[in-house]
């Protein structure tokens, strides 16, 4: 029985499938996500806006997640925020309890939350930053092991870009 002769056309456009899916599989194998895109130290476990971000809206918290048994510092724009430890408002004395459903209201400064262990900043009136104009902004972390204290201190610098 003779052979039947091969579709050129057919061929070429197999080729360029086959060429295709090998370029995708290489692509996803070799990308680049989450911690490692990050570039987080292992003491860092969370950064928002996350490095690089680029549709950031006007409003949004800088926020930062550390691991326990670590504290730190937080620079925006080379501006030094104040941190202020939740549990450190206000004194058993002195201690208004909210209403059932009311809001408290927390002073315009970064906000360390020692059982997350998480520092978040949020623009506001009066405080350091009051919104972030549109552009690129730097956020600096200086963190250390409490045990160690602030002379072991390292740093995180990451950008983000607002909208």
């Amino acid at each position: 029985m003779p052979r039947k002769p091969v579709d050129v056309k057919l061929l070429l456009a197999s080729l360029a499938i086959a060429a295709g899916v090998v370029l995708v599989v290489l692509g996803v194998r070799s990308s680049v996500t989450g911690r490692e895109q990050q570039q987080l130290p292992d003491q860092i476990e969370e950064v928002q806006p996350v490095r690089g971000a680029t549709q950031v809206p006007q409003q949004s918290s800088v926020f930062v997640d550390l691991v326990a048994d670590h504290r730190g510092e937080l620079t925006v724009d080379g501006v030094l925020l104040e941190i202020v430890d939740l549990s450190e408002l206000g004194s058993a004395t002195d201690v208004t309890i909210p209403a059932p459903g009311e809001q408290i209201s927390l002073p315009p400064v970064a906000i360390f939350e020692p059982g997350n262990n998480t520092i978040t900043y949020t623009p506001a009136e009066g405080g350091a930053i009051e919104r972030f104009a549109p552009g690129r902004h730097t956020a600096t972390l200086v963190y250390w092991r409490i045990s160690e204290g602030r002379e072991s201190a390292r740093s995180y610098t990451w950008d983000f870009y607002v909208v």
